[in-house]
């Protein structure tokens, strides 16, 4: 009687156990196109650096008032830069907002907190406009948030959002995203 050779696991060489397997081509993932734009950019060390030491020192103040025409609606292009178009595809509505920050229930303080991460956050995702609920009921964040944006070195401009984005309540802020490219 001949006995037949077991075939376990423990017997058999691995590459034995798997010499038919073909290796998996990864198409089907689909990625956000910003996402995959902030992805590609590494920014050297130094230059990481420096914006986290620029952030991490950027401070907004209370004590600085802009003043925006109260018979129009509230909007800011900051001076020397190319924006103009972005602002007016803004007051379009041709820009979507990527980022939402929603300031309801927050004291001018925490605003501030909020909308420098919110800032920050959009320009490490590449993030081209963001929207900023700030409310119309008290009035006190409407006329702050106007103010802290046209502090902030990475904001080149904002619009009042147009109906669907919130209106009176909200504003559309175009952000600096080329500053990260090494």
């Amino acid at each position: 009687m001949v006995k037949k050779a077991s075939t376990t696991s423990q017997s058999v060489p691995f590459t034995e156990l798997f010499a038919d397997a073909k290796p998996l081509i990864h198409n089907q993932f689909v990625q956000d196109p910003k996402e995959r734009r902030s992805l590609n950019k590494s920014p050297s060390k130094k230059a990481q650096r420096e914006r986290k030491q620029q952030n991490a020192s950027f401070e907004f103040s209370d004590g600085f008032e802009a003043y925006f025409d109260p018979m129009k609606k509230l909007k800011y292009v900051r001076p020397g830069t190319n924006a103009d178009q972005g602002i007016k595809r803004l007051k379009r509505g041709q820009i979507a907002p990527e980022l939402i920050l929603d300031l309801h229930g927050l004291n001018s303080e925490q605003t501030k907190l909020e909308l420098a991460a919110a800032i920050d956050e959009a320009m490490r995702k590449s993030y081209e406009c963001i929207q900023v609920i700030h409310g119309v009921s008290g009035g006190v964040l409407k006329q702050k948030v106007p103010n802290y944006l046209v502090q902030h070195p990475e904001v080149l401009g904002f619009h009042q959002a147009t109906l669907e984005w919130g209106g009176k309540g909200a504003l559309l802020v175009l952000i600096n995203c080329e500053q990260l490219q090494p």
